[in-house]
């Protein structure tokens, strides 16, 4: 891969020229710190002696790839300081601690304006930096069970389905973190612009992903409970059925013209039940289940294959890179040995990519130390190899 002579690797993206200070954390940060990156911003990870990941090798941990990492001990004498010259030097700083801690440790938001008035100072947290809640520990389902959102989730008269920590963490937190700090960053950038806080609370995320749901509620075309409505899984033409090989195939012929394709296809027979009448619809279920029961998985594919009949096969994570649709638009990459999904979205002037493996903790010190001229890394690199 190529390298450019400004400290950052690889092909420039979109955010070439933007400096970034991730202190380390888990989850929705770092996801956000690494789209940033993948866009092509320079970004630096201060990481903490012992670390702060996932518990797995650092090798795999992608969320930290495109980035490079410096060592820090935010409670030695000289750690804040020296993440406050990073902050001098930064467009943007994102920190994921309790409301409070990074006051604490000297590195808040108050200490890193005033010594750069331009910074935007990202704060991810699942609760938010106030409210009653705002200091007790959460998780993704927390938050989301709080804000209404998990409650759509699942059947009816069963447990809510855990959809991963994909809507709380990365859909209501790291992306409204991210849309957040280049908002931010634009408004620093203005004549007469300043810095400002971003508060990004996955709780404020997740709650606001479900605007659409709340004005149908408001009008009546949405029930509050899961499994009874279009798009929750209560249509039976929205959702998904097995085949007789024990996989799955996604049905979604919403507009009348694909499920008149998506029937034909299908098999089904004139007296199939009117899909416009919801006292019909479990029966309706039962047919198109039936139906999806004869024939395997592949061979679904091959009988919906070039239709607008909105059908498609359930792949798995490993499935998912070997489809030819994704092959073709290369969503998946591989780089360092590692399979994973490519940068997004797509950019025709200034391409996005993976250009460097996840970083190692404190492996860049010494170059971050010399390209952002700040003296105190290549003190604190000089004694953690002493």
């Amino acid at each position: 891969m190529a390298t450019t002579g400004n400290g950052a690797h690889g092909p420039r993206g979109p955010l070439a020229g933007v400096r970034v200070v991730e202190l380390a954390g888990i989850g929705p940060g770092p996801f956000a710190a690494m789209l940033l990156a993948d866009l092509g911003a320079d970004v630096v990870r201060v990481d903490r002696p012992g670390g702060a990941g996932l518990g797995i090798d650092p090798a795999h941990d992608l969320t930290n790839r495109n980035k490079r990492s410096v060592l820090v001990d935010l409670k030695a004498e000289h750690g804040p300081e020296t993440v406050l010259g990073l902050a001098e030097r930064a467009d943007i700083l994102i920190e994921g601690y309790r409301p409070g801690v990074a006051e604490r440790l000297g590195v808040g938001p108050a200490a890193c304006l005033d010594r750069n008035p331009r910074l935007v100072y990202g704060r991810m947290t699942g609760w938010g930096q106030d409210g009653p809640l705002a200091d007790r520990a959460g998780h993704d389902i927390s938050y989301i069970a709080l804000t209404g959102t998990l409650s759509m989730i699942g059947k009816p008269g069963e447990p809510p389905t855990v959809p991963a920590n994909l809507l709380g963490d990365y859909a209501g937190g790291s992306l409204y973190l991210v849309v957040g700090v280049l908002a931010a960053l634009q408004h620093a950038r203005t004549p007469g612009g300043t810095g400002q806080v971003v508060d990004a609370a996955i709780v404020d995320g997740a709650a606001h992903l479900a605007t659409m749901i709340h004005g149908m509620l408001a009008a009546g075309s949405w029930q509050d409970r899961r499994g009874s409505n279009l798009l929750d899984g209560g249509c039976p033409f929205y959702g998904s059925y097995e085949t007789a090989d024990g996989e799955y195939m996604a049905v979604g012929p919403l507009e009348k013209r694909f499920y008149d394709e998506f029937t034909e296809l299908l098999g089904l027979g004139a007296t199939a039940p009117d899909r416009g009448d919801p006292s019909r619809w479990e029966e309706l279920r039962a047919v198109v289940a039936a139906r999806f029961r004869t024939r395997t998985r592949s061979e679904w594919t091959e009988v919906f294959a070039g239709s607008d009949a909105c059908v498609a096969p359930v792949l798995s994570l490993r499935e998912a890179p070997h489809h030819p649709h994704l092959a073709a638009r290369a969503t998946f990459v591989e780089h360092s040995g590692l399979t994973q999904p490519a940068p997004a979205p797509r950019f025709s002037a200034t391409p996005a990519s993976v250009h460097s493996g996840p970083a190692r903790p404190g492996a860049d010190t010494e170059a971050v130390a010399a390209d952002w001229d700040v003296p105190g890394l290549r003190t604190i690199r000089k004694d953690t190899t002493d």
